[in-house]
């Protein structure tokens, strides 16, 4: 590759202002060394001159233009990185490259998404039927927390799991093809916001709900009875690594007060077997402006504290293996009580309106973040550890032990206005974001004992209202700590304006040791709101090319992850008639479908097979047949269904919808319905 720009230097007269919040600043000249092969002093000497001239029109900085070299990933060369965000209401994750801040896709989860033909097939509707709230399919989701699995406590590429806050699921996604398989509705829960965290070596996908109700959708009970009737859950769902699906069987939950649940991580290292959520709304607060309670917001922060919950989840297996957890509709629940005599919960005092818990790579230290105290709280797993053993706790109104403050606490450290959520690298360093103060704050992880050693290194200002942050394993047991993203709420002045519906911002940080601090790069993100995110290795992620195929067999079906019974290999289609069923087995391959003409009776119900039988690497083809709202992306291997009733008589091309050759264009055919009275 050649090194276009080896070197930036030059005099620099600072005469930057600012327009519309964005700096602009003088020119300054390049002096390069340009190499490349075969190139002479005359190309060389041409290429520096042109790169000057860019910098002078554009009145970039050396900071500018150093910048964009340490971001810039020529064609051909992978990101150091693979940044899966969650995307809000879009109910989607997003893949984004490292540093390059590419969005490389858009994964399907809990919403219909055409392009990857997602909620159109047979086998994709039924995934998102799997989400079904009492028997009504939700073709949205709002996604918040993905969770990569773990082995040893690091991210090993395999799977992914993200929640969904809405209506309290989640979804499993394949990393080797980037696929939704799974989709799994919590029973007992509405909503939940404390989830997806799994636990060091993926035994159970945590989650938590955020807005407590009444245990077991559908069940009622009226607000004025929330402290007597409504309850929390933390729920461990059970993982099955051969499958790669969530087993609800061997999934259980532990029934908490009536708090409410934000986020959570599980315990590694020195506290591995526990688990750990913040909680807000210790005063049990209601809302009901109209009948003359405040509003839920003031009502839900008058204490000084709120209750940090935290679970004993390896004796809670122990527990429910010895049969004490109860069914409640269809998912084992440990009753409150039950968790109180087993010693299986404890809450901790914490600032009030706590938002991260986020336990340091060797699990000694667990800090939490409140939105209303300028400073993190840095809890000792020794001395939490101690408290329980030491037992005389006081209890709260439901029995559950509330463990001394002053005794768990390690040291609190003032970092700024609005922290919410921290990250750690490699350097002995922690990054918490300052959602008030716009910035990103860089402090020590410190020594037990040493109070003096926890301290703030340096604030970096970002754009703008950051909510989370993400460092390249950054809550792991092993962060790399080259990158940090900040994943910002507004955007205000920072792109063009494209009405009032603005991008999100996610500004790419520079961490690296020796490197200055500071951001690199910009990211506006036209889509749904990215909340959370985790930054893996690139060369921890195993995709496939094709789906598998053999000398006489093709047609996997990635959902089943197996062979689909209806997948056919050239030669072999056929369209079958049973009186006013209509099945089809058609095969596609550059560039034309086979058999390309289909003709039906209005009031047919008709059913096709289609098998890629291609098998290069992103030989992907689309089917779309108008009027029918049916759109498929066919992979390279895979064999889908679609199912649908012709009821509107006519002529219906269908074609591929990806440009797969020179021919692309043509690869079309024609499905005719027959009146039914001609």
């Amino acid at each position: 590759m050649d090194k276009r720009l080896e070197t930036v230097t030059g005099q620099h007269v600072n005469r930057r202002k600012v327009i519309g919040g964005v700096g602009v600043a003088a020119a300054v000249p390049v002096v390069a060394a340009v190499g490349g092969l075969n190139r002479g002093v005359s190309a060389k000497q041409d290429l520096t001159a042109e790169a000057n001239a860019i910098i002078t029109e554009r009145e970039l900085s050396p900071e500018d233009v150093t910048a964009a070299l340490e971001t810039y990933m020529p064609s051909g060369r992978m990101d150091d990185y693979m940044m899966f965000t969650s995307s809000g209401h879009a109910g989607m994750v997003y893949a984004i490259g490292v540093p390059s801040m590419r969005n490389y896709k858009s994964i399907a989860v809990f919403t219909p998404e055409p392009w990857q033909g997602f909620g159109f097939s047979e086998e994709s509707r039924a995934v998102l039927e799997q989400g079904a709230i009492n028997g009504k399919v939700i073709h949205h989701g709002d996604t918040h927390h993905p969770a990569i699995s773990e082995t040893d406590g690091d991210y090993d590429g395999q799977y992914l799991f993200i929640n969904e806050k809405t209506h309290g699921r989640i979804g499993v996604v394949d990393l080797s093809d980037f696929a939704t398989k799974q989709i799994v509705k919590n029973p007992l829960l509405v909503s939940e916001h404390g989830g997806c965290f799994v636990t060091p070596n993926t035994e159970y996908v945590m989650e938590a709900d955020q807005y407590p109700g009444v245990l077991g959708v559908g069940n009622y009970a009226p607000i004025t009875e929330y402290e007597d009737k409504y309850r929390g859950l933390c729920a461990f769902w059970k993982f099955d690594r051969e499958k790669g699906r969530l087993v609800q069987e061997e999934s259980f939950g532990i029934e908490t007060p009536p708090i409410g649940h934000d986020l959570g991580d599980a315990g590694k290292g020195a506290c591995e077997g526990w688990a750990f959520w913040n909680s807000f709304n210790s005063e049990f607060a209601i809302g009901g402006i109209s009948e003359g309670r405040p509003p839920m917001e003031v009502g839900a922060s008058q204490n000084d504290m709120d209750l940090m919950t935290v679970i004993n989840w390896k004796k809670a297996e122990e527990v429910v293996a010895a049969g004490k957890a109860v069914d409640n509709m269809g998912f084992k629940m440990i009753p409150m009580d039950v968790a109180v005599a087993e010693g299986l919960m404890y809450l901790i005092p914490e600032p009030k309106s706590p938002h991260g818990v986020d336990v340091t790579p060797d699990g000694k230290f667990i800090v939490v973040a409140g939105k209303l105290d300028p400073h993190v709280s840095i809890y000792s797993w020794e001395k939490i550890s101690a408290a329980i053993d030491a037992g005389g706790w006081e209890t709260d109104n439901y029995g559950v032990p509330i463990l001394d403050f002053e005794s768990c606490l390690e040291t609190q450290v003032e970092l700024g206005l609005g922290p919410l959520h921290t990250q750690y690298d490699d350097k002995g360093y922690a990054y918490t974001s300052l959602f008030l103060d716009s910035a990103v704050a860089r402090w020590t992880v410190g020594e037990a004992g040493n109070p003096d050693s926890w301290k703030l290194v340096e604030k970096l200002p970002v754009s703008y209202n950051v909510g989370h942050i993400c460092a390249a394993g950054g809550d792991t047991a092993n962060p790399s700590g080259k990158y940090l993203v900040a994943l910002n709420k507004w955007s205000l002045d920072r792109f063009p304006p494209v009405g009032p519906l603005l991008p999100q911002n996610l500004q790419l940080v520079d961490i690296r040791e020796g490197k200055a601090f500071r951001t690199l790069a910009d990211m506006p993100l036209g889509y749904g709101e990215p909340h959370y995110a985790q930054m893996i290795p690139m060369d921890r992620l195993n995709t496939i090319d094709v789906y598998p195929q053999e000398d006489d067999r093709v047609g996997w079906d990635p959902i089943a992850n197996d062979w689909h019974p209806e997948g056919i290999a050239a030669g072999n289609e056929k369209i079958e008639i049973n009186g006013t069923d209509v099945t089809v087995w058609m095969t596609v391959m550059r560039s034309h479908f086979t058999p390309d003409t289909i003709e039906v009776t209005e009031g047919d119900t008709v059913t096709m097979h289609i098998t890629n039988i291609e098998n290069a690497m992103d030989a992907t083809h689309g089917f779309v047949i108008g009027g029918q709202d049916i759109s498929l992306s066919l992979e390279a291997g895979e064999t889908e269904t679609i199912k649908f009733v012709a009821d509107t008589p006519g002529v219906y091309p269908f074609y591929c919808t990806e440009f797969c050759s020179a021919l692309h264009i043509e690869m079309v055919g024609y499905f005719l319905v027959k009146p039914a009275s001609a």
